[in-house]
């Protein structure tokens, strides 16, 4: 497949770049087509090439890139570690690829009550690096924590092979703090039950198209005091069914 290298025109594209490097800096902007390429694919099938790359440090420059994308009337495609099978990481119109790597900062550890404040960069193995010795990890585990980011796995309201157990990503965010695609910052509540509509549900899932995530507040469980991994066979798929059934209803929720 041949990727167009570049979307926009020349007397489009350079007062763009220009704008974009007064914010970030040259060293993290990409505009050329060999750095672009990297960046067409993500863990899905898709392709498709962006006309820049930003990396953007903070929430305000996170706001900043945002209202200039809006005043030159490009797209803004919000990226974590680019793992996901959905393609929402890709810029399929072209536009700016906001990658949320360089916001990996663990910002606050509650561990009284069971929640950090992390930036969305913050891969999720990382974060129950950290609070191992506390005795507490973050268990949404989408078969990618060594390397996806809680701001993707917000994106796309990550699931895995232990949502029966622990459920999705929703389920573990308690607020969440995003720009929307004017530049605007908004805050949702971090108290478990709070009043209101649940805005923290709707970011969850919505792939970037309501705003960019810059931090989030999770929920921290406590660490299992053993694991064990069984395998068994069955001689038809009813049998199985059957065994799953009776395990669930005995009270006893496996975690995968």
């Amino acid at each position: 497949m041949t990727l167009a290298t570049e979307r926009l025109a020349p007397s489009q594209r350079s007062p763009l770049l220009e704008s974009l490097r007064s914010v970030t800096g040259p060293d993290w902007l990409l505009s050329q087509p060999d750095d672009l390429l990297l960046y067409a694919y993500d863990g899905s099938v898709d392709q498709a090439m962006p006309d820049a790359v930003v990396f953007p440090d903070t929430t305000e420059q996170v706001q900043a890139v945002v209202r200039i994308a809006r005043q030159h009337g490009v797209p803004v495609v919000p990226r974590g570690a680019g793992t996901g099978l959905s393609g929402g990481a890709i810029a399929r119109c072209g536009g700016i690829v906001v990658s949320t790597s360089r916001m990996n900062r663990i910002l606050e550890v509650d561990i009284r009550n069971r929640r950090a404040v992390v930036e969305p960069g913050v891969v999720n193995e990382d974060l129950s690096t950290h609070t191992k010795n506390f005795g507490f990890y973050y268990a949404p585990d989408p078969s990618s924590q060594k390397a996806c980011t809680i701001g993707g796995n917000i994106a796309t309201n990550a699931g895995g092979p232990h949502t029966l157990l622990y459920g999705v990503t929703t389920n573990h965010v308690l607020g969440v703090e995003f720009v929307t695609m004017d530049g605007t910052l908004v805050t949702t509540s971090g108290l478990a039950d709070a009043p209101g509509y649940d805005i923290t549900g709707l970011i969850c899932g919505s792939e970037g198209t309501l705003g960019i995530v810059t931090k989030a507040t999770v929920q921290l469980l406590r660490s299992p005091a053993a694991v064990k991994t069984l395998l068994a066979s069955f001689d038809s798929v009813a049998s199985c069914s059957a065994a799953v059934s009776g395990i669930v209803a005995a009270g006893v929720v496996p975690a995968a």
